[in-house]
């Protein structure tokens, strides 16, 4: 399996484009992203569990029942979410999108991020459809730009793999960097791939994947009202039609595995005010569902979060963090290190301090990156959750976001 470049269009068959229509106040930024196949495709999404949807999940829901889409359309900076209007809007956009690129409205996703609850007009889409449309081609970069909020960093990869001796391509791209903690769901993500692959053995790989990707990712503990995560595939590589858990369908879960933990990395290292990227890997847990307890306890932690701004090495917090997780863990047997480029450091064992050198810790936690390894001691299973450090920026940008 191979990075490629591309994003979004690098597996054949799709097109992209993202453009500034007028939402944003900021005329450089883009605020309308639209991703085309030329042919219908398969299609899954997983979407947000918070009770508060945003109205183009509610249409998306509508039209993903017959597993098929074949485009998407997003705006960004005014989230279409408590307008009374809401899913006429949503609609709209759909037919717009018909209209100009002759993608059947009941076929095309809808998505929207930004502000919660504001009115959000469609005249400025309206009036930009046509150059988005025209502008349809090789531009992952500007569809991925147009998604952002606050992000800092635009987030797109693409990996190439081969199915039945044909070459296939895995594009996407992602926004995220606030509102983050996702329970089957996700921010935005889009993911396309020409890969033959009916929806149901799709769905099934979706939902499967994102249990160890994007719902053990959190940035500030909030779900989001419009958190969605959607594949297209438009079988165009060739390959036998994957529809059975065989051989070929572990080469596309590895594939999207890869994705979408790439994409996650991205996400965490982009959180809000961010300055380290923060992985918890645990193991020696008696269950799965016990060692993903805690990875996530610990990410979330915002005493931890904190901590790890300041590169303090307060172990204490991991484990005050895997006590409260829910997992019936054996404290006493609880062993934690730090680990960043500058090296390794164990600060608990036995679930008690050990002597280590505070100043080696620190230069440890300096880092950009930084892995928190948690041993249980109960079992052999294991689990990864993505994080980011807590700073004084998350509340100053969260302090005036609508404003």
């Amino acid at each position: 399996m191979d990075i490629i470049s591309g994003g979004v269009c690098a597996p054949k068959g799709f097109k992209a484009n993202g453009i500034h229509c007028g939402i944003r106040k900021n005329k450089t930024k883009r605020d309308l992203a639209l991703i085309v196949s030329e042919k219908i495709c398969t299609s899954a999404a997983v979407y947000t569990t918070n009770l508060v949807k945003g109205a183009p999940l509610l249409l998306d829901m509508e039209h993903l029942k017959d597993g098929k889409a074949q485009a998407v359309i997003c705006n960004s900076g005014n989230a279409n979410t408590c307008n009374a209007n809401g899913l006429e809007i949503a609609s709209d956009m759909a037919k717009l999108v018909e209209e100009y690129t002759g993608v059947k409205e009941n076929d095309v996703i809808v998505a929207s991020t930004g502000v919660i609850g504001q009115p959000l007009s469609l005249e400025p889409i309206k009036n930009g459809m046509k150059e988005l449309a025209d502008g349809l081609g090789d531009n992952s970069k500007f569809a991925s730009e147009a998604i952002m909020t606050t992000d800092l960093a635009e987030k797109e990869i693409a990996f190439s793999f081969e199915i039945g001796g044909k070459t296939c391509k895995i594009g996407g791209i992602a926004k995220g960097s606030g509102m983050i903690h996702p329970n089957m769901a996700t921010m935005l993500v889009f993911i396309t791939t020409d890969v033959a692959i009916t929806s149901q053995m799709l769905s099934k790989a979706l939902k499967t994947d994102i249990a160890s990707t994007f719902n053990m990712l959190s940035i500030d503990g909030d779900t989001s009202t419009n958190d969605m995560v959607t594949v297209l595939a438009n079988g165009m590589a060739e390959n036998p039609v994957i529809d059975k858990e065989d051989e070929n369908f572990a080469i596309f879960a590895k594939a999207l595995n890869s994705l979408n933990i790439w994409l996650c990395k991205k996400i965490a290292g982009d959180g809000e005010g961010a300055t380290k990227t923060l992985e918890c890997i645990t193991e020696g847990a008696d269950t799965l569902e016990a060692a993903k307890k805690v990875a996530k306890s610990v990410v979330c932690s915002s005493l931890l979060k904190a901590a790890m701004f300041g590169a303090d090495a307060n172990w204490g917090r991991v484990l005050c963090a895997i006590g409260y997780s829910g997992a019936d863990v054996d404290v006493t047997k609880v062993a934690v290190k730090f680990k960043s480029p500058k090296g390794e450091i164990l600060v608990c064992e036995n679930g008690a301090g050990v002597d280590f050198s505070e100043e080696k810790a620190k230069e440890i936690l300096l880092e950009n990156e930084i892995d928190i390894l948690v041993s249980l001691g109960d079992g052999k299973f294991g689990a990864t959750a993505w994080g980011c450090d807590l700073t004084y920026d998350y509340v100053k940008i969260n302090g005036d976001y609508r404003t």
